[in-house]
């Protein structure tokens, strides 16, 4: 991964194929590891989130199906972030101009398009496509859902991924507009490719730390470019504009 600009698509795009990338020739398990138990669902970071009763009628059963039982999930908290409120649920609703937000300051990032329809999405140069949007939201937090497919290569497989990101970032010390803000993030992710349960199998142990770590990555994703739009406000317009116009 070429760092936090590249989490997004790779976690909604399918963290299984990235593992199956990295996959080193290490003993394999009895099953596919889980960085956490499966009775945990319902729950992300301080926040606790019934799904069933926060995730849209037309998407609860695929996410549940997703979250109950995963092929690999992880989660992580990131560092306290300060910055307006608004605009810090506004990059959320708009990962496409984050990501070109990161672009715009030299830093690789995976292009997300913003397909319409509160949808966006994910492509890269091997063919892969994966499309994802907010299916349910609760007080300071939101449910992703994703699905799509991802090559690790322009010759190898595509591996189908569906994958749920629950975020929460609960807010403290507002003033003026502006807060402190404590996010987490629970990413559930299946593949029924049997290539990507071979790979998890050879990654073994390692493989939860990886999920790990690209969960951090996820969360830094959106906290650095908050981070930087509260110090450098006068900046904020230009880094966040929409793409020109072709």
């Amino acid at each position: 991964m070429t760092g936090p600009a590249k989490a997004l698509g790779v976690l909604l795009g399918g963290a299984v194929a990235a593992l199956a990338g990295a996959a080193p020739p290490v003993p394999a398990p009895a099953s596919p590891p889980s960085a956490m138990p499966a009775e945990l669902p319902n729950t992300a970071g301080p926040v606790r989130v019934k799904l069933a009763d926060v995730v849209h009628a037309d998407y609860r059963d695929a996410v549940m199906k997703v979250v109950q039982q995963p092929t690999i999930s992880t989660r992580s908290s990131a560092p306290e972030v300060v910055c307006t409120v608004q605009m810090y649920e506004w990059l959320f609703d708009h990962p496409d101009r984050v990501a070109l937000a990161w672009q715009r300051l030299k830093v690789p990032a995976v292009p997300i398009a913003d397909a319409g329809n509160g949808q966006f999405a994910w492509t890269d140069e091997n063919g892969s496509e994966v499309v994802w949007r907010t299916v349910g939201t609760f007080a300071d937090g939101r449910v992703w859902y994703a699905t799509g497919k991802v090559k690790t290569g322009a010759v190898g497989p595509a591996v189908p991924v569906k994958a749920v990101a629950i975020l929460t970032h609960p807010q403290k010390a507002t003033k003026d507009g502006v807060a402190s803000f404590s996010t987490s993030v629970q990413i559930f992710m299946v593949s029924d490719s049997k290539a990507a349960t071979v790979a998890l199998r050879l990654m073994g142990p390692a493989a939860p730390k990886v999920a790990e770590q690209g969960a951090e990555q996820f969360l830094e994703f959106f906290n650095g470019i908050a981070g930087y739009v509260q110090k450098n406000p006068t900046k904020a317009d230009a880094l966040l504009a929409p793409p020109p116009k072709k």
